[in-house]
């Protein structure tokens, strides 16, 4: 499928909303705008996180708290429903959790910043992994956990996947790991393959959002261009919100 023949069904819009990165002030902009459209949506609206919310910028804290809060509920006009995936940051987080001795992947990516937004001292050494893991079990709050513990790896709405990293060329959708789907880069990136649906990703920063006839690409940076998007499907049509 290319993306000129994708679709929604009738009745359905959707906001695919890119990497966060500890960017609360800039998600809590977008929620503004989100609202607002919210004024025109139809019986049935979907938000769509696409990953990572922490590491990098200073308030991952803030976005997982405000993420664990209903904030658009349904009304009698329109229902809405809220999907948070996966990112590859919130499964390293995840990993150094249960084994801290792995850790150094994630620190070098941006978790010393969520380690800060929890107030968990930075581990000056690698001798200190594990009193740094215990530290932040210990202030984690417990709904956070329980957040990070249940989300997704994708979910599909029409002609549209949306999923963290991507996708393996080639390979059906029930053949995809993990690792594949919060992770891949260059070989899903570069593929002109029909995938059979458009895929909708984050996770690989682009300077504007990236319009391919097999994905679309909405990582637009928050962290450092202060450009938080979201990518809104109704019908055939395509448009961005941005902060």
């Amino acid at each position: 499928m290319l993306i000129g023949e994708a679709s929604l069904p009738p009745g359905l819009r959707v906001y695919a909303i890119g990497d966060i990165h500890g960017r609360a002030d800039l998600l809590d902009q977008l929620h503004a705008k989100i609202e607002a459209d919210l004024a025109t949506a139809p019986a049935q609206c979907a938000i769509v996180y696409l990953g990572d919310y922490i590491d990098r910028g200073a308030e991952s804290h803030g976005v997982i708290e405000r993420l664990t809060r209903p904030r658009f509920p349904s009304t009698d006009a329109t229902r809405v429903e809220v999907v948070t995936l996966l990112g590859n940051h919130e499964a390293m987080l995840l990993e150094f959790l249960d084994a801290p001795y792995g850790a150094s992947l994630w620190l070098a990516n941006g978790g010393d910043a969520t380690l800060r937004s929890y107030k968990v001292k930075i581990p000056g050494s690698f001798d200190e992994l594990l009193l740094t893991q215990r530290a932040l079990l210990g202030v984690l709050p417990r709904h956070h956990k329980q957040f990070l513990l249940g989300l997704p790896l994708q979910v599909q709405f029409g002609d549209y996947l949306f999923v963290h990293a991507g996708i393996k060329p080639g390979l059906p959708l029930d053949r995809q790991s993990r690792e594949q789907m919060i992770w891949i880069r260059d070989v899903f990136l570069d593929s002109e393959v029909d995938h059979g649906m458009i895929v909708v990703h984050g996770h690989t920063i682009v300077h504007e959002v990236e319009w391919r006839p097999n994905r679309i690409g909405v990582d637009t940076g928050a962290y450092t261009t202060g450009r938080l998007t979201a990518l809104v499907l109704e019908g055939a049509g395509r448009r961005l919100l941005q902060t």
